[in-house]
């Protein structure tokens, strides 16, 4: 097998820099959000151990709210990142850079396993540039994705070298690979799929194996004509160890996410929703829709749930050609590489084990996923793709009369997509930018125009804001979220009666509460927070006190978990509502159950101080004071209420408790 050499390195690199030195001017957007700016696991003063607690998004992993995205290594290095330059952008996306230039020298040398020099380099070259990358490699977020990579290839590599030269088992590369793939995983899910890619490549290539000589063997010694040969039983023993090492893992996993899936919506994936055939056809179709984004990564968006692809309900739906070509063509290169053991067959198992292993997670195949298509997710499926590309370049430039043709439709083609790289790069620069650029490739998703929406918003550019919340309800009339918006924008802009009707009208399209169902299995839980913002909005009235409380109390019934406290803190915040309606008991009783789930919010013990000021009990109001201040030595208001209360007692003993 050729090394890589310093030249290619640099190549590659140099490459790399030229396609994505732009995105260090970009900011954080979209998922980052999230992953980033409210991720408190970032933190130096969380403890590290709360990273192999949490989820990715820094959710305990025992929340029903979690993602169950487990994935510590990857936020451990958002960590590394924030110890060096907190919420600076830039040095972010640069290690992404620096890891996709590392991804790529990996990925040339896996290549050179099944590739001669030329045509690798150029599989290599065409995986640098390649457009669909951009999410990976320019949201912050794709971390997860560039660091898996680097295990999974790092992790076959190592396989590869398990088999000595007199074909005996060298156990050094195995227990390196099982720490790889465990590495990988922990970076991001899909990371244990390069097992997959290691047993096909000890059956099909290290062994020489086509299916029908698989398949003889198996039946010879099913048949007892003949035992297995010293070199099957040599690739049985290895396999096991990777199968077993495997399961462990997922057991692990498993375990890990409390052996619950993530919830998601309708509006997250429609087509895990629908009834039998939409969902089958409609999640076929994403095959040769992903597959068409490696193809021609022209029109690319940052999200494609909703009404991003409508769903195929029917057979006589000419999307199904798609789905049906696709499969023919997937079907003949399985065949031509499962039925010959010569060398081009060979580069074509790898190519489609790369390709399909991988994507499986995301196929639905096993479970649902929260989104229809994630470009990101085809990093690793798209080094396939590369080497059937390049590996269809060998052949047709091995050919003299087409040889320049080829050279220069491989030159055109790297080009193009340097450069659709690059300007796509300026798409992550800002929210804005991202979600327009979005819409200018898909109208129906009601998502899109809330995110727009959401931006301007954060420029306090409320009127432009509802215009764009308004066409999301136009584009997704049930969209509880996009009311909610409206409802919200119509509050700041001082419209109280429109926002009165957006709210009510979210309200009305919340499912009804079956006694003995857990509702929050059935709707967003953020959806429920309609209730409190038509509360928060109405209880301005004093005559509507009671119907504000009433609301209050049907948000909290549908969740009494951590997850909706802050239904009851907004339900006695300051000044609280009880206490407007003089139900001071119930109020002190409210911040009571509250703080049996959250006893380290220093508002709730200030919030319950001052409820014990209104009920006459100083001493017992300092003394929550104190626990505020406990927590937040810094909360001003604990320390102004807290001074004021001693000052005004004259109590000796009350100051110096």
């Amino acid at each position: 097998m050729a090394v890589v050499s310093w030249k290619e390195i640099l190549l590659l690199t140099g490459l790399v820099v030229g396609c994505y030195w732009n995105s260090l001017s970009c900011g954080f957007v979209f998922d980052d959000v999230s992953a980033i700016l409210d991720n408190k696991d970032l933190r130096p003063t969380t403890p590290i151990r709360n990273l192999f607690l949490n989820d990715f998004w820094g959710t305990p992993m025992a929340e029903e709210r979690s993602h169950k995205s487990y994935r510590p290594l990857t936020v451990l290095t958002f960590r590394l990142n924030y110890l060096f330059s907190e919420l600076s952008a830039a040095s972010y996306h640069l290690l992404n850079v620096v890891l996709h230039a590392v991804v790529c020298v990996l990925f040339l040398r896996v290549c050179r396993l099944f590739l001669d020099k030329t045509s690798s380099l150029v599989a290599a070259l065409l995986f640098a540039v390649h457009p669909i990358h951009t999410e990976a490699v320019t949201g912050v977020v794709g971390r997860a994705e560039l660091l898996s990579s680097i295990f999974l290839l790092a992790a076959f590599l190592a396989y590869t070298k398990s088999t000595s030269a007199d074909r005996s088992i060298v156990w050094a590369p195995i227990a390196l690979t099982v720490v790889l793939v465990a590495a990988a995983t922990l970076c991001k899910e899909q990371g244990i799929t390069v097992v997959g890619i290691c047993c096909v490549h000890e059956v099909f290539v290290a062994q020489g194996f086509t299916l029908p000589m698989l398949l003889h063997t198996m039946r010879q010694v099913l048949q007892g004509k003949d035992g297995f040969p010293y070199a099957v039983l040599q690739t049985l023993l290895k396999l096991i160890v990777l199968v077993i090492s495997t399961l462990l893992l997922v057991i692990v996993r498993v375990q890990v996410i409390q052996s619950q899936l993530p919830v998601f919506t309708r509006f997250d994936n429609p087509a895990a929703v629908s009834s039998t055939p939409t969902r089958q056809l409609t999640f076929n179709y994403l095959l040769p829709v992903n597959a068409w984004l490696l193809l021609n990564p022209s029109e690319l968006c940052c999200d494609w749930t909703m009404g991003t692809i409508p769903l195929v309900e029917s057979l006589l739906d000419l999307r199904n050609l798609a789905t049906l070509v696709f499969y023919t063509f997937l079907g003949l290169l399985a065949y031509h590489s499962l039925r010959y053991r010569h060398s081009s067959a060979r580069t074509v198992i790898m190519a489609l084990s790369l390709i399909v292993l991988p994507f499986i997670p995301a196929s639905n195949l096993f479970f649902p996923v929260g989104f229809v298509v994630a470009e990101r997710v085809l990093y690793v499926p798209s080094m396939g793709f590369c080497v059937l590309v390049a590996h269809g370049f060998r052949i047709v430039s091995h050919k003299g009369q087409l040889k320049k043709i080829s050279w220069l439709m491989i030159g055109v083609l790297l080009t193009t997509h340097a450069v659709k790289t690059f300007n796509r790069n300026w798409d992550w620069e800002s929210e804005y930018t991202l979600f327009t650029s979005a819409l200018k490739v898909n109208k129906n998703n009601a998502k899109l125009w809330n995110n727009v929406g959401h931006a301007l918003e954060n420029q306090h550019n409320y009127a432009r804001a509802l215009r764009y919340f308004l066409q999301a309800t136009r584009v997704q009339p049930d969209d509880i979220g996009a009311h909610m918006n409206v409802g919200r924008t119509y509050k700041n802009l001082n419209k109280s009666r429109e926002a009165e009707e957006a709210y009510l009208v979210a309200k009305s399209l919340m499912p009804q509460v079956i006694p003995g169902k857990k509702y929050a299995t059935r709707v967003a839980p953020n959806h429920l927070n309609v209730y409190i913002n038509l509360a928060n909005l109405i209880r301005a009235n004093d005559s509507r006190l009671e119907e504000a409380d009433q609301l209050y109390r049907q948000a909290i019934s549908m969740r009494r978990d951590p997850e909706f406290l802050t239904s009851r803190a907004n339900r006695t915040e300051t000044p609280p509502l009880l206490l407007k309606m003089n139900k001071l008991t119930e109020a002190r009783d409210a911040y009571l159950r509250a703080l049996e789930l959250d006893r380290a919010n220093a508002d709730l013990w200030y919030n319950l101080a001052i409820v014990n000021i209104e009920m006459k009990d100083p001493s017992e109001a300092l003394k929550n004071f104190n626990h505020a201040l406990e927590l937040s030595p810094r909360h001003k208001l604990a320390l102004f209420n807290s001074a004021l209360l001693m000052q005004e007692s004259g109590d000796e003993n009350l100051s110096l408790m």
